[in-house]
């Protein structure tokens, strides 16, 4: 199997049901309602997991990091202050957001899901994409990563989200926390959510940068955070943006990476990572799940009520 090393930097009135009954059994979906009636996984649940982790699988290229840059990307739109943007609506679908630059090749990783669509219509866009960045996490290894059913699909564009809201590569510790605070993030989460550099790969026809970040772009692990630690980063000189590589000339790190270790906050928690696989991956499932769900139905959060 080939492997695609790809970058990483995760409603109107009318809508789409979410589930309809070509996918309810025992379980109930409903973006509308305050609780997720379930017991066990079904079948039905799983059957879609499978056909999800059969397309990642199966792809001619390894396409899991890509899987979950277009998790992130659908979802990190969110703004707590008005509820707007987020993984609900599936916008990403439509213009102008489609053509933020940040998004740039994520249609591709879009119609490459779609015989899941196909299999399962009743399947939303936007629990199809953020299952599927869930699915991917756990294919390159890592952790389970909480999910739940009920997000619904947006008819247009008219909701989508202003460009500008991903975060900029290029940039330092006071816009990350510009980004992730206007989600409803802390410290913590701006660094373990970085953690997703650990895999994927930046490709010069999307972000403007080039090469990896680890030694392996489709393992899942804390190496990130050690060769952010161990390693000495220089600037690179090349023709292309600001960016920095190790002694081996192979691997990369961006000015939103070095910021981590140059902020004393963020520092810290880059040695936890690095010395501890386990707290990464408990508190990275913890943060995707929440980035995942931002702005969604109450049912749909990590931690809601099932009965």
């Amino acid at each position: 199997m080939k492997f695609l090393q790809t970058s990483l930097l995760l409603l109107t009135s009318t809508q789409v049901s979410a589930f309809g009954p070509a996918l309810t059994s025992s379980r109930k979906f409903s973006s509308t309602t305050t609780k997720l009636h379930a017991t066990e996984p079904t079948t039905n649940d799983n059957a879609v997991r499978s056909e999800i982790d059969s397309i990642l699988v199966n792809s001619e290229a390894n396409v899991c990091p890509f899987t979950m840059r277009l998790a992130w990307h659908a979802s990190g739109t969110y703004d707590a202050s008005d509820s707007s943007g987020g993984s609900d609506g599936a916008t990403m679908r439509f213009e102008p957001e489609i053509s933020d630059g940040a998004n740039a090749g994520l249609e591709k990783m879009q119609k490459i899901l779609e015989p899941v669509k196909a299999k399962f219509p009743e399947l939303s866009y936007a629990d199809l994409w953020t299952l599927a960045g869930v699915q991917s996490v756990k294919l390159m290894g890592g952790p389970t990563v909480p999910f739940a059913f009920g997000r619904s699909d947006a008819v247009d564009g008219a909701t989508c989200p202003m460009h500008g809201r991903l975060p900029d590569a290029a940039q330092g510790p006071a816009h990350l926390r510009d980004v992730f605070y206007r989600m409803g993030f802390d410290d913590k989460d701006i660094v373990v959510l970085s953690g997703a550099h650990t895999v994927g790969s930046c490709h010069t026809d999307r972000s403007g940068f080039d090469g990896p970040w680890t030694s392996n772009p489709v393992k899942f692990d804390n190496e990130y955070f050690t060769n952010l630690s161990v390693l000495k980063w220089t600037v690179r000189e090349w023709d292309g943006p600001l960016q920095y590589t190790d002694p081996s000339g192979k691997l990369v790190m961006l000015p939103t990476d070095m910021c981590l270790l140059e902020d004393e906050i963020f520092a810290k928690y880059v040695k936890l990572y690095a010395s501890d696989e386990k707290v990464f991956f408990e508190d990275f499932a913890a943060a995707f799940g929440k980035l995942i769900a931002l702005g969604c139905p109450a049912g749909v959060q990590p931690g809601a009520v099932v009965v």
